[in-house]
């Protein structure tokens, strides 16, 4: 762990350029980070930068595809908290393999675990935490088949699955001791919904962290990075979906927003109103594209008491690989002609299916397009939207402690934390989590635990107790 505190016109060889872009279903995000790392900032501990080449020295190989991969360690480190069980998870791993690795083959195996997890165990009468851990689990495989359907046979089902997920971490919720708090806070002509955790039922304020998911993660994804340890803690924690996920972007059709502050400033307000919430202790945390949200909510709401960027983003549309940025012209006409003409015949199915994904949470018609198995045909307007959400000239207006987390091998925004650690004013931290605990790649996949461990120790450091 380190610890410190031109023309974008397209060329001729577009198509040879992109035919076999992306090299793997999930890999159309890291084929584009290799930007080089910036000149390391002051240290306690010197860090070495992410290999430009896209190593992962010392992960765990479940599927030979890194995006396939990449997801099915972030379901084997939900094990910690519960969310999943190390044997089902590797069960689910081995019977993909044996049936041949597809968005296929991955969505059904972890619906039909999801499914099996909805029903009674064989063996008796279930208790209250058997079938509340059950639930919880399966929200995370329904989460896990959620993400590759769009390449599967049903794309159609993607809703259908999403509620799936959303039942099954309700019924978990339902069954917490005491149970969050459900409300749907003002936004828009759209709601939030919300979740509040307290780990009793008393009056007493308390510190409460604001959790902010990133472009594809659900509700359990939170449990594992920061309502568990909240509560293990005596923090409230409170999770919800703005924009662009969970309910507002797959019931609601609502996508995300560059106005991140409008989606925080009625959460503030919400929980302000609460006498178990000390307003004086009240953090936000950002995780995967939520480190770009919640940055930007923070510049703007400064009740915001502390502030934690998992990693720190910049520019999103950075995330992609630069022969699909360089399609976004000024013009839309011209835009849209290049990508419906050169770039969509040439794409193969399974880069075809990742860009669906990549971009269905900043276009309704691309998402639309997506579940009945079409590649969506206006390009410029969800890319527009995706480069407007840069916020490296707002960093400069956070003025309350923040903390920039890093990763060893970040495969999706490389440099991007320490870029953002520089530009901040504020009083400031920046730890890189680090292959040599195994916490290595976007988000510690492996290592959830050491990643809430940092997170928490550093908010309780910012905003001790009265």
């Amino acid at each position: 762990m380190t610890y410190v505190s031109g023309d974008p016109t397209p060329g001729p060889t577009r198509r040879t350029t992109l035919a076999g872009l992306v090299g793997g279903a999930g890999a159309v995000l890291a084929a584009g980070c290799s930007a080089p790392d910036p000149s390391p900032a002051p240290t306690r501990t010197a860090g070495a930068p992410a290999p430009a080449d896209g190593a992962t020295p010392g992960v765990m190989t479940l599927f030979k595809d890194p995006g396939f991969n990449f997801n099915g360690l972030l379901a084997l480190g939900a094990s910690g908290y519960g969310a999943a069980e190390v044997g089902e998870v590797l069960t689910a791993v081995n019977t993909i393999n044996k049936a041949g690795l597809s968005a296929q083959t991955f969505t059904r195996t972890f619906r039909n675990l999801g499914d099996q997890l909805r029903q009674p165990p064989q063996s008796g009468r279930p208790g209250t935490q058997t079938t509340r851990f059950r639930a919880l689990r399966a929200a995370q495989y329904y989460g896990q088949a959620l993400f590759f359907v769009l390449g599967s046979d049903r794309p159609g089902s993607e809703e259908q699955l999403y509620r799936a997920g959303r039942e099954a971490w309700d019924a978990f919720c339902e069954r917490c001791d005491p149970a969050p708090l459900t409300a749907h806070v003002p936004y828009g002509r759209t709601p939030l919904p919300v979740w509040f955790f307290r780990p009793d039922t008393s009056r007493e304020p308390r510190p409460t962290v604001i959790l902010t998911n990133g472009s594809d993660g659900q509700d359990v994804d939170m449990w594992t990075y920061g309502v568990a340890a909240a509560l293990q803690r005596g923090w409230n924690a409170l999770v919800y979906d703005g924009p662009g996920q969970g309910q507002l972007l797959f019931v609601d059709q609502v996508v995300f927003t560059p106005r991140w502050e409008n989606v925080v400033t009625p959460l503030v307000d919400w929980l302000a109103a609460r006498p178990d919430v000390d307003t004086r202790r009240i953090a936000l945390t950002g995780l995967s594209m939520g480190g770009n949200l919640a940055p930007r909510a923070a510049a703007f709401e400064h009740r915001i008491a502390a502030l934690v960027a998992m990693p720190g983003v910049l520019q999103p549309w950075l995330g992609f690989p630069p022969e699909i940025r360089q399609i976004l012209t000024p013009s839309k006409e011209k835009t849209n002609a290049v990508w419906n003409n050169e770039v969509v015949p040439e794409l193969p199915p399974s880069d075809a299916a990742t860009l669906k994904k990549r971009f269905e949470p900043f276009s309704v018609p691309a998402m639309l397009a997506a579940r009945q198995g079409k590649m969506f045909t206006d390009f410029y307007t969800p890319a527009t939207l995706i480069k407007s959400l840069d916020i490296t000239d707002v960093v400069r207006r956070i003025t309350m402690p923040t903390l920039v987390l890093d990763y060893e091998d970040e495969q999706f925004y490389p440099g991007q934390p320490r870029q953002m650690f520089e530009k901040l004013t504020a009083p400031k931290d920046y730890v890189k989590l680090t292959a040599a605990t195994g916490a290595q790649l976007h988000c510690s996949p492996m290592a959830p635990q050491q990643h809430c461990e940092v997170v928490f120790d550093w908010l309780q450091e910012k905003l001790p107790g009265r």
